[in-house]
């Protein structure tokens, strides 16, 4: 049975995953059977996506950062598509994975360069 409160943090997911993900390939990043989808848009962009202290955009970029620290290319590939979405320049997500780099290693970087231009090539 589902409460209001599970509803509402659905409604509330899918607007955020609307914004991230309008646009781009994200479904071929992300075969995962019904629930576990349903329960990524109730939890995940529902719950801990939410909050007045960070904005949206702050928000994609610190887990950008997250997934370059901790080499998730798959994933970082997904959250870059979204921060494009949003609006955030290509420039500012290379120089936050060119200062990832210092923290998290320089093959972390490097992946995070081949992500980002799998779905957001240079030229464009």
């Amino acid at each position: 049975m589902d409460n209001g409160d599970n509803g509402d943090k659905r409604a509330k997911g899918r607007e955020i995953v609307a914004k991230l993900f309008s646009t781009g390939p994200v479904g071929e990043f992300i075969p995962m059977p019904k629930r576990f989808r349903e329960m990524t848009v109730n939890n995940v962009f529902g719950e801990a996506w939410q909050g007045e202290d960070l904005e949206l955009t702050e928000r994609s970029l610190v887990t950008c950062a997250m997934l370059i620290a901790l080499a998730r290319d798959d994933e970082m590939r997904v959250h870059f598509t979204g921060a494009r979405n949003l609006g955030i320049p290509r420039a500012k997500l290379e120089e936050l994975i060119t200062h990832s780099a210092h923290y998290a290693g320089w093959p972390a970087a490097v992946g995070g360069f081949r992500a980002l231009a799998d779905v957001w090539p240079p030229e464009e």
